[in-house]
């Protein structure tokens, strides 16, 4: 019990009260179709409903994420890193719960305003959680650690899930106030998005950053028709796609860095079908061993150093997965947003031959969010 009071020290009982009480009520899920014909017309009598219904939401999403980062097992609740990220989600929800009834348009910009800054706040909360696993693994027995870290892992894909949604929801309503919006685009939402176009984009970014660090980088082969577009959010997207093809890079460049045999392209062909848009990336950078597939997917694993280190200063800006190795968080964390809107990713692997990774996207958007 001492324990968990040290932990909620700086914030008061009736806060903490205030946390668990809305940590208890139901969550409501939106669809990527809810958002794109909600957000059609930006009017303001719908902007009104849409801050006066994150009013309500946001408290809701954020006070379970700060009651599940209390009881966190093995003691990752006190570890430093953990503490920060758990101080920034009582602080925004403090913010919002504090913040009076939506009523009118001056309220409702000034809430915008307020969401906006709470957004940047939790801009570094990836690499922190990261941070808090490295504090975690230092001290700990290797036994338990690739035992029982299921429940850790667990709590990180809920946790991340959860944060990839209330930044959906925030950046969705921030971006509808934008009185000049790009064409097709309905806040964060491209309604004729082309799958191919940002395929190229993102992997253009991954084979820069391959260059940059290796000198060389294999050529990247795209398939598909890039007149092809179907509604969806391009930021998850290049997202997504950029750390496919940014591991396919690493593969083989360092397979065939020595060698004097020609280095194979990566392939990404795209496939528009009734009910997905798949995109597969492929590449003959050696595979991965069968026993090393399930470990993919996981937050615990990585050997990669972390860009916010332990002395760094915590509160830098988000530095992304910019490095070829990122910090192991790329794929887990891929796979939540393509889940996100009702997708999926697979890998399937040939040891000493190649990896293809099947990037799978809802095309219907009528799936609501994964909420737990």
């Amino acid at each position: 019990m001492a324990a968990k009071k040290r932990l909620w020290e700086p914030f008061t009982k009736s806060l903490m009260d205030e946390v668990h009480r809305w940590g208890c009520m139901k969550q409501t899920g939106v669809s990527l179709k809810y958002m794109m014909e909600f957000g059609s017309r930006p009017t303001d009598r719908n902007l009104l409903i849409s801050a006066q219904f994150l009013h309500k939401e946001l408290p809701i999403r954020i006070a379970r994420r700060a009651i599940e980062l209390e009881s966190l097992p093995y003691g990752l609740s006190e570890k430093p890193a953990v503490l920060k990220v758990r101080d920034w989600y009582l602080d925004s929800f403090r913010d919002v719960r504090s913040f009076p009834d939506i009523k009118d348009m001056n309220d409702e910009k000034e809430f915008t305003q307020m969401i906006k800054a709470v957004k940047v706040r939790h801009n570094n909360v990836v690499p922190m959680m990261a941070l808090g696993v490295q504090q975690l693994k230092k001290g700990m027995d290797l036994k338990i650690m690739y035992e029982d870290l299921d429940e850790i892992h667990q709590f990180l894909d809920r946790f991340y899930m959860s944060r990839i949604g209330i930044r959906m929801l925030i950046g969705q309503h921030v971006e509808l106030h934008n009185p000049n919006p790009p064409p097709h685009c309905v806040g964060y939402i491209h309604t004729r998005m082309s799958p191919v176009e940002v395929a190229r984009n993102a992997s253009e970014d991954a084979r820069s950053l391959c260059l940059r660090e290796y000198g060389s980088a294999p050529d990247i082969n795209i398939y598909g028709d890039p007149s092809f577009t179907f509604p969806y959010v391009p930021t998850h997207l290049h997202l997504m796609v950029f750390e496919l093809v940014k591991n396919s890079l690493r593969a083989v460049q360092e397979r065939f860095m020595d060698s004097d045999k020609v280095v194979p392209p990566i392939r990404i062909i795209v496939a528009d079908g009734i009910e997905d848009v798949t995109i597969k990336v492929s590449d003959e950078g050696g595979g991965i061993p069968r026993s090393g597939l399930p470990k993919i997917f996981t937050y615990l694993y990585s050997t990669a150093k972390n860009p916010l280190d332990e002395n760094a200063d915590l509160g830098v800006a988000d530095t992304g997965m910019m490095t070829m190795a990122g910090y192991g968080y790329g794929l887990p964390i891929s796979r939540l947003y393509a889940r996100y809107f009702g997708g999926d990713l697979q890998i399937i692997s040939m040891e000493g031959y190649g990896t293809d990774a099947y990037l799978h996207l809802s095309r219907l958007g009528d799936s609501q969010e994964p909420l737990s």
